[in-house]
């Protein structure tokens, strides 16, 4: 039996505004309001887990056990078949430069690697995201989503953020860099994991 929510105040373990903003949108019908890690003064913790259930759980569990408050957090990558379901856990790190992150230089290594495989297309890949919501006293639930799709090249869009160039969702020709972001956001892999957050925590 999955826990319910029953408090009116959710902190929402990361420092993206722009995810927070999402995420109290959701949650407004509910009565909950949010608040941010950055607000918090909240460090971000050392994401050492090898897969996105655990780091998810790294980040929820430390910003619960810090603020006493239930704490939800997300942890989502890229996977690319032909390469091993790389970059996975890692699709941030594949960006990190000495200067911050370049998707740009990112999207153009999983080309490479993908040209170097010898793998032919489509290049089947998917988006997956694991929200996880910890209290302080240690329970949590996990709600994973997903979005199938393949990884597509050379870039397309400029909307969205990370591999989204690069990403052409199944049933759909353009890909999550040429789509409204609001479409994007009901049918991603994020609106699929919160979907089920929803129906285990607060719709109970």
């Amino acid at each position: 039996m999955t826990r319910a929510f029953d408090g009116d105040r959710l902190l929402v373990a990361t420092h993206n505004a722009g995810k927070l903003e999402e995420i109290g949108a959701l949650l407004t019908p509910y009565g909950v309001s949010v608040v941010g890690a950055a607000e918090m003064n909240l460090p971000e913790p050392e994401e050492t887990g090898t897969t996105f259930v655990e780091n998810a759980r790294i980040k929820a569990h430390a910003a619960a056990r810090a603020t006493g408050l239930p704490a939800l957090s997300d942890d989502s990558g890229i996977e690319i078949d032909a390469l091993d379901k790389q970059p996975g856990v890692y699709t941030a790190d594949w960006a990190e430069t000495e200067t911050g992150r370049d998707f740009v230089m990112a999207m153009t290594k999983a080309h490479e690697r993908l040209l170097a495989s010898g793998a032919s297309e489509p290049w089947n890949a998917r988006f997956c995201c694991t929200l996880v919501l910890a209290w302080p006293d240690g329970h949590d639930e996990v709600f994973p989503g997903v979005m199938e799709g393949r990884f597509v090249w050379p870039m397309r869009g400029a909307q969205g953020h990370g591999y989204d160039p690069v990403f052409q969702p199944e049933g759909y020709d353009v890909t999550f860099g040429e789509m409204d972001r609001w479409e994007k956001n009901r049918i991603s892999h994020r609106a699929d994991a919160f979907e089920k957050l929803v129906k285990g925590c607060f719709d109970a």
